[in-house]
């Protein structure tokens, strides 16, 4: 039996903030890139939201963003 994972809750307007820092930084934890993979699969997201989740994975596979430890 596989156990149940719990839900990814991102709190309200930190997609669009995360979007702006990392478009500043280009730089993303590794913790803050798998929540927003995992938010992709909620079906509550916005269109805007999906967006710029989008935006920000596409620019981590391109090289755009570059992903680090949480532990600096």
């Amino acid at each position: 039996m596989t156990p149940m994972l719990p839900a990814v809750r991102l709190l309200p307007g930190s997609i669009p903030e995360m979007l702006a820092t990392v478009s500043q930084t280009k730089v993303i934890k590794k913790t803050d890139q798998y929540g927003l993979q995992a938010a992709v699969l909620e079906e509550s997201l916005s269109e805007d939201e999906l967006r710029a989740i989008n935006r920000i994975l596409r620019s981590i596979k391109r090289g755009k963003i570059q992903v680090v430890d949480d532990l600096f």
